[in-house]
């Protein structure tokens, strides 16, 4: 059995940045499979997209995973333009529920759930898994988050993977203001087996209100500032985000299923 197979790099208009997914066209249900392809693959995430039943999901290296966004992205950038390129939007259900993509200008735009999270004193614990002592931290649904001073510190920090596992949440967000952008971020995950993911769409479900709030406004303008780099046009919403980027398709080819 073949399958199409597409990598794509998202958040970025250009191949080797963002973050790369792989994705899949296809009805295959066997989660043991999807999650050895996953594995083959060994992106942060490969997403598997069934027309049929309009559903997405996705797996990292070592599991299957409730929200990503770049694969989201990127699997909106195949079907349009690939499968379907009249349509102006898609949507599909997933394990965080209905998640619409669509065409904004020049990038695509998610609309993903607004994450809720409370003020948690993790500092030193965030200290000591990574070097650097935060102002103050946070715990969403899915992920821990740290508030630094400075873009500065934000890509000087080298953390220790063993400790970050042992935090609280599925990963943890730092992040900071910004001179260029409006806020800056990175985003450690050694628990599903990514150490940095390069650009993290369901971290901004965290800090698109966040730093909403902190500037008392709706339309932002981020950047994830790992070695590959992302930007990331977001919208704060009532009870939603809006996470924009761009996407490039990095390869397209077959897989032989046996």
């Amino acid at each position: 059995m073949k399958q199409d197979i597409y990598f794509i790099d998202a958040f970025t208009k250009d191949t080797f940045f963002g973050n790369p997914a792989a994705v899949m066209f296809s009805e295959i249900d066997d989660k043991v499979l999807m999650q050895k392809i996953a594995t083959e693959n060994n992106l942060s995430e490969t997403a598997f997209v069934n027309l049929k039943n309009k559903s997405i999901r996705w797996f990292s290296p070592s599991c299957e995973v409730n929200l990503c966004g770049h694969a989201t992205l990127a699997s909106a950038f195949v079907y349009f333009n690939f499968l379907d390129n009249t349509k102006k939007s898609v949507t599909w259900n997933s394990a965080s529920g209905y998640l619409k993509v669509k065409k904004k200008d020049a990038y695509l735009q998610l609309d993903f759930p607004k994450d809720k999270f409370v003020q948690v004193d993790m500092i030193d614990k965030v200290y000591e898994a990574i070097g650097s002592k935060p102002n103050e931290t946070y715990l969403g649904e899915i992920n821990l988050f740290a508030i630094f001073d400075s873009e500065k510190t934000i890509k000087s920090i080298q953390p220790d993977f063993d400790k970050v596992s042992a935090l609280d949440g599925q990963g943890l967000i730092i992040t900071s203001k910004s001179k260029k952008y409006d806020f800056v971020s990175r985003y450690f995950c050694p628990k599903y087996g990514i150490n940095e993911d390069p650009v993290t769409g369901s971290a901004h479900t965290s800090l698109i209100p966040y730093w909403s709030n902190v500037f008392n406004k709706n339309i932002l303008h981020a950047k994830q500032i790992s070695d590959r780099g992302g930007e990331v046009f977001c919208e704060n919403l009532e009870d939603r985000v809006l996470i924009g980027g761009h996407a490039v398709l990095y390869m397209k080819g077959s897989i032989d299923i046996s």
